[in-house]
C-alpha cells in the first residue's frame, strides 16, 4: 500500500463495514487502522495455548474462592453485595463464557498483565473487523472461524441455565444506549449468538417487585435471561431515584435463582485484579497448583502483590483492581518517580494491586496523522474456556482509550 494515500485507503475499507463496525473514529479521534500488523502462526500458537492454560488456572482458583469464607471475598475486593451471587456454581469448569487476557510480547517473552472476564469489548474488533482488514489487504486471518465458538458458548450456558430449572425463555442483551462502542458491541452479540433476543438499553431495565423487567416492543416484560455489558461492581452500588439500591436487589435475585446472566456470576471473580496477586501468591508458596500448573503461572504470569514490594528494587505498575481502559494506571521507576500516568478522573479511589513492569514491543503504522510508533497490547479472548480470537492495539505504555486498534494477520502474498 502506498501510504500517500492512506487517508482514501482508511475510508475505503471502513466505509465498507460501519453498518457493524461504527466506532472507527471515536471523539474526533482515529481508532481503526488500515494497515496490518504481521504475525507468525508460531506467535498465534503461544498465544492461544498461553491462553487455554491460564484460562484452567483461573477457572480452578474461582471455584476454590467461590467456597472460600467471606473474608477471603473482602480482601478480593468483591463488594457484599454481591457475595451469595458469585458463589454460584453455574459453570465452574470455566472462569467466564467470554474473556480476554491482554498479554504483551516481551523481550521475556508473552507476559499476561490482566484478564477482562466479567465485560470485555474489543469484541467486533476481533472477530468481525479484523477477518474483513485481512481480506482488504489480502493477508491470512488468524482469527477465521471464530464467530461460531460465540454462537457454541452462547448454547452452552443458556442450556447449563435450563438445566439448573432456570427460566430461559425471555432473553435480553443491555449495554448504555449512547455508548456507540458498547452498544455496537451488543448488537453484534446478539446477532452472533444464535438466540432469539432482544437489545434493551440498560435506562429501559426496572425491578418490579421481584423480578427485573425490560421495554420491550412498548411494554414491559419479564427478563429470564440477561446479558449485560455492565459491570457488576457498578450493578452493586446502583440506587433508584429514591435511592432503593436496585443494584444489590438485582444481585440478590441472581443469587436466587430468579435471573440468568451472561457472564456468569463468577466471572467477577475472574475480574478483580487481585485475583492476579491471589494466584501469584499461592505460587510463590508453592501451593494449591500442580507442577504444570506452576510452570504456566512462572511462564506467563508477572508478580503481582496487594502490597508493593518493588520500591526501591525494580520498576513497576499500579493498577486499580476493578479499572478498565488504562484508567488510574500509573508506571514507576524503581526509586518511586512517575514514568508515566493515566490522566483520567476514574477508578482512582479503588485498592490497587502492584505488578512488576515490562516492556511491550513497540511497533509503527500509519495513521491519519502519519506514522506513529507505540507499544503493541495484544487481546486474546477465552470463549467458553477456549482460546478464540486476537485483537491488537498500539498506543503508549498504558494502554488506553485513545489507543488504536491495529488489525493484524499471516503474510498471504507480497507487493499489495
Amino acid at each position: 500500500m502506498n501510504r500517500g494515500n492512506y487517508p482514501e485507503v482508511r475510508e475505503q475499507f471502513y466505509g465498507s463495514i460501519r453498518e457493524v463496525f461504527s466506532w472507527d473514529w471515536i471523539d474526533g479521534n482515529e481508532y481503526g487502522l488500515a494497515e496490518m500488523h504481521y504475525i507468525t502462526p508460531e506467535f498465534r500458537k503461544e498465544v492461544a495455548y498461553a491462553t487455554e492454560e491460564l484460562g484452567k488456572i483461573y477457572a480452578k482458583t474461582v471455584l476454590r474462592v467461590q467456597q472460600s469464607p467471606d473474608n477471603l471475598l473482602e480482601m478480593l475486593g468483591i463488594p457484599i453485595e454481591a457475595f451469595a451471587a458469585i458463589r454460584l456454581p453455574i459453570m465452574p469448569d470455566i472462569p467466564t463464557l467470554i474473556g480476554r487476557f491482554d498479554f504483551a510480547n516481551t523481550p521475556q517473552g508473552i507476559k499476561m498483565l490482566e484478564f477482562n472476564a466479567d465485560t470485555p469489548t474489543s469484541v467486533v474488533e476481533a472477530f468481525y473487523v479484523n477477518g474483513k482488514a485481512c481480506e482488504f489487504f489480502g493477508a491470512g486471518d488468524p482469527n477465521e472461524g471464530q464467530e461460531q465458538e460465540i454462537t457454541r458458548a452462547f448454547q452452552k450456558i443458556l442450556k447449563r441455565y435450563h438445566d439448573f430449572g432456570y427460566e430461559t425463555e425471555n432473553i435480553i442483551f443491555s449495554s448504555l444506549d449512547w455508548h456507540e462502542e458498547d452498544r455496537g458491541t451488543v448488537h453484534y452479540l446478539l446477532k452472533v449468538s444464535g438466540v432469539s433476543g432482544y437489545f434493551v438499553p440498560l435506562e429501559n431495565l426496572r425491578v418490579v417487585e421481584d423480578e427485573l423487567h425490560a421495554l420491550i416492543e412498548g411494554e414491559y416484560r419479564k427478563v429470564d435471561v440477561w446479558y449485560r455489558l455492565h459491570a457488576l461492581e457498578k450493578l452493586a452500588e446502583e440506587k433508584d431515584e429514591d435511592e432503593y439500591p436496585t443494584g444489590a436487589h438485582v444481585l440478590d435475585m441472581i443469587s436466587r435463582g430468579k435471573l440468568a446472566i451472561i457472564n456468569p456470576p463468577s466471572a467477577f471473580i475472574a475480574q478483580t485484579k487481585a485475583l492476579q496477586a491471589l494466584i501469584w501468591g499461592l505460587h510463590e508458596a508453592k501451593e494449591f497448583y500442580t507442577d504444570s500448573e506452576q510452570t504456566i503461572i512462572e511462564r506467563y504470569m508477572l508478580p503481582t502483590y496487594m502490597e508493593n514490594p518493588f520500591l526501591g528494587q525494580e520498576a513497576f505498575v499500579a493498577k486499580p483492581i476493578y479499572g478498565r481502559e488504562g484508567g488510574a494506571v500509573s508506571i514507576f521507576q524503581a526509586d518511586g518517580s512517575v514514568l508515566e500516568k493515566d490522566q483520567d478522573e476514574f477508578y482512582w479511589e479503588q485498592p490497587m494491586i502492584y505488578q512488576k513492569f515490562v516492556e511491550m514491543e513497540e511497533v509503527e503504522s500509519m495513521t491519519v496523522s502519519g506514522p506513529y510508533k507505540g507499544r503493541l497490547l495484544w487481546g486474546s479472548f477465552l470463549i467458553g474456556g477456549k482460546a478464540s480470537a486476537l485483537s491488537a492495539r498500539i498506543g503508549e505504555r498504558i494502554t488506553g482509550n485513545l489507543s488504536y486498534f491495529l488489525p493484524s494477520g499471516y503474510y498471504r502474498r507480497l507487493g499489495y
